[in-house]
């Protein structure tokens, strides 16, 4: 059983940043690959980034290329995105999510564990 819980969000005026984390215990979080997913009120929730376990091969959503990166610290047990040159439109909750597996996917069903969510807010 992996415990996760995000922090770092906040209200922040459009082009500023912010830098989320993903903290994990109860399990061996290098065995597990993470995803962040975000969900704006009224939509369904998206994959934004996912990184695998292992060599940490990332990937994105097109709309958050070049501007969001994602990194883990394996000895920290915890999994970070970096949100630059923050829009509107990137206002949601964001939630990190953990998956038994070498590879990060899209699908938020393949995830086994999820936090509770931190609220990131752009005004513009």
């Amino acid at each position: 059983q992996v415990q996760l819980v995000e922090s770092g969000g906040g209200l922040v005026q459009a082009g500023d940043s912010l830098r989320l984390s993903c903290a994990a215990a109860g399990g061996t979080f290098s065995m597990y690959s993470m995803g962040w997913f975000r969900q704006a009120p009224g939509k369904k929730r998206e994959f934004v980034a996912g990184i695998s376990r292992g060599v940490g091969s990332t990937g994105y959503v097109d709309s958050v290329k070049g501007r969001f990166t994602i990194s883990r610290d394996n000895t920290k047990n915890t999994m970070y995105l970096q949100l630059n040159n923050l829009k509107p439109e990137d206002t949601a909750v964001y939630y990190c999510a953990a998956r038994l597996g070498w590879a990060y996917t899209l699908d938020a069903s393949a995830y086994n564990y999820w936090g509770q969510g931190t609220q990131v807010t752009v005004s513009s």
